[in-house]
């Protein structure tokens, strides 16, 4: 996994006020805290923030003001609901070598087994246990030719070298639905016959 270099600022203002001004200046409020320090509050540029949040779980080396580089992960992100911008970020203070809980994205490649049936994701991210600054991106599960029944288990997912699972391993993580053929009610079966005869 990569990391993200960006620089930060620390934030003495606070309030709806001075998160619209950072705002104005294409800059997003954030809030740094973990292992058992007080909340940094900061101030993060951006462009450059949205471009690393593309990267589920990314690793973030924040440079702040100049003096401190702490690592950090993203723990929570707030987007104006209609516009998609990055309105506010909590990121978690992480240590190289310190293992972290995160959900990483589940990704299936392959084909179910003829018939039309289909894949339900009772999981869209499995939640693991990795050491900090190797969090995988994703997972990927084969569900080639799986019948409609079929269940994909957390334990069943191969997991890359020091991950492990953060869930009881008898999770269903994918299961396979038989197709549901739709039938016509039949009273329009009936009436589409006696306009064909007439």
């Amino acid at each position: 996994m990569s990391e993200v270099k960006i620089a930060a600022e620390t934030r003495t203002e606070f309030g709806k006020g001075a998160a619209r001004r950072i705002r104005r200046d294409s800059k997003v409020p954030g809030v740094l805290y973990g292992h058992g320090s007080d909340p940094l509050h900061l101030t993060l540029p951006g462009h450059e923030l949205l471009l690393a949040l593309r990267t589920p779980n990314v690793l973030i080396a924040l440079d702040i003001d100049g003096k401190t580089n702490e690592l950090a992960i993203p723990k929570a992100v707030q987007r104006d609901p209609l516009k998609g911008f990055l309105e506010h970020v909590d990121l978690l203070l992480v240590k190289r070598g310190e293992k972290v809980t995160v959900e990483v994205p589940v990704h299936t490649e392959g084909e179910l087994a003829a018939g039309g049936n289909l894949l339900e994701h009772v999981l869209n991210a499995l939640p693991v246990e990795a050491e900090a600054t190797h969090i995988p991106e994703s997972v990927t599960v084969s569900i080639e030719g799986l019948e409609a029944g079929a269940s994909v288990l957390a334990k069943d997912i191969t997991l890359p070298k020091g991950t492990t699972l953060a869930v009881e391993e008898d999770a269903v993580v994918l299961q396979v639905l038989a197709a549901q053929a739709e039938e016509a009610p039949e009273g329009e079966a009936a009436e589409g016959e006696a306009v064909a005869e007439a």
